[in-house]
């Protein structure tokens, strides 16, 4: 066994998943509203799946330029919270996830450092960073999970959406 299906049983190593299907979750998981409550149960439900899988991550919750959760678990380091911010800076610029804009730039047959023309060491179009999109609004913020290889932190965030938004 890996160590990634170790720390991430319920994925399994495959390639990006269609563009139909990433743009499907970002259509499927829409907030009717998101307050600073649900920033903190979306960031504590975030951190019991890391701690259930020993998933080495930091986890991140920002709207409006505010940064309303934070957490770093055991194996996370300094790095991912740079990642973070790299990713997060796409979603907010592009109004998509990062694993999306990449794979729309990969899908196009180039990649999105070579086409963006955006500072790589500002944004980085890797999984992991998925817009809060609230009904009627728009895109408000976003969530963002650093540490697992990008298509596992993509999945893990869009896990604990489809959970979160389908308790209520």
């Amino acid at each position: 066994m890996t160590h990634n299906q170790e720390i991430t049983p319920k994925f399994h190593p495959e390639l990006t998943p269609p563009l139909e299907e990433l743009e499907a979750q970002e259509r499927r998981l829409v907030f009717s509203q998101f307050t600073y409550e649900d920033a903190w149960a979306l960031g504590s439900l975030l951190v019991e799946l890391a701690r259930e899988r020993q998933a080495p991550v930091a986890i991140d919750i920002h709207r409006a330029g505010q940064q309303l959760f934070h957490a770093a678990l055991p194996g996370s380091t300094p790095d991912n919270d740079a990642w973070i911010a790299r990713k997060r800076r796409v979603v907010e610029r592009y109004g998509s996830a990062s694993y999306l804009v990449g794979a729309r730039f990969r899908a196009k047959g180039t990649t999105f450092e070579d086409a963006s023309r955006l500072d790589p060491d500002t944004y980085a179009a890797h999984g992991g960073s998925f817009p809060i999109n609230v009904m009627g609004v728009g895109v408000i913020g976003t969530v963002t999970v650093s540490g697992l290889p990008q298509l596992a932190d993509h999945r893990f965030v869009v896990e604990a959406l489809e959970e979160f938004l389908h308790k209520g």
